[in-house]
């Protein structure tokens, strides 16, 4: 629930006018909170007096506005977008728990529908050899199961598994990146939008990533898995790849004109 503290509040009415919800007046030349609302955070973040809270979160997380040291030159922000690259070829070298845990905050404070700050990021480091034999032994058993009659969709699995066991190096769906990450999400632009920051980031920390369609997808096939991974009943609408890449890309890659249609 909203608080605003009366002794602060000067009467301007900027939580009003930015509430998604309508759920603030100005009453008397002080803000009112009228009933139960998204809990956006909208108030807390335009108040020039500080004096709007909400206590289910923690508010000294809350940061305050520095313009010396939020500039994003557009130049350089294009320049990250235009270098970015998919990363299938990684480094053995570990990631750290702190890199880890920036990345985790880049999803947390991504925009969600209705504010419902549902989404679940699974990082797989400690337990990746463990994910990977449940994984290959799913598909060993979908193999078995259907002896040679396995859905179209599920064929290139197949093959992922066979080129697997010819040859250990040749791993596909892993492509020996050191972390996995899944995103679950109800809403399937909340896991895009926060696996887009949790990349941005990633880049700036050094990492490279791998949008992964097709361990998202056999995972979620998999009930056992997702019970390991704690994800039960949830459904996964991003997978990455991340560690550090095997590879420097010197140059950006070309691309199409742009589809464009000014109205």
């Amino acid at each position: 629930m909203v608080k605003i503290d009366c002794g602060k509040c000067i009467g301007c009415g900027l939580c009003a006018a930015d509430c998604l919800a309508l759920n603030i007046e100005v009453k008397e030349g002080k803000a009112v909170v009228k009933e139960e609302c998204l809990q956006c955070g909208h108030c807390v973040a335009v108040c020039p007096a500080n004096a709007v809270s909400i206590p289910e979160y923690d508010m000294d997380d809350v940061e305050e506005y520095q313009a010396d040291s939020f500039h994003l030159d557009p130049g350089t922000v294009l320049r990250a977008i235009k270098f970015r690259r998919s990363i299938r070829s990684f480094q053995e070298k570990d990631v750290s728990r702190e890199s880890l845990e920036l990345l985790a905050q880049a999803g947390r404070y991504t925009a969600t529908a209705v504010n419902n700050q549902g989404s679940y990021f699974v990082f797989v480091k400690e337990n990746l050899d463990e994910l990977k034999d449940r994984v290959w032994s799913f598909i060993d058993r979908i193999e078995e199961r259907d002896e040679g009659g396995t859905a179209s969709d599920l064929m290139p699995y197949i093959r992922f598994n066979r080129r697997r066991k010819a040859d250990p190096r040749d791993d596909y769906l892993f492509r020996n990146a050191p972390v996995v990450l899944f995103i679950t999400s109800d809403w399937p632009l909340d896991a895009g939008l926060a696996a887009q920051n949790i990349e941005n980031l990633a880049v700036s920390l050094g990492l490279g990533a791998l949008y992964n369609g097709y361990l998202a997808r056999i995972v979620q096939e998999d009930e056992d898995v997702k019970e390991w991974l704690g994800i039960e009943g949830k459904t996964i609408k991003a997978c990455m790849l991340l560690g550090y890449p095997a590879r420097k890309y010197i140059r950006t890659a070309p691309r199409k004109e742009p589809n464009i249609i000014w109205r």
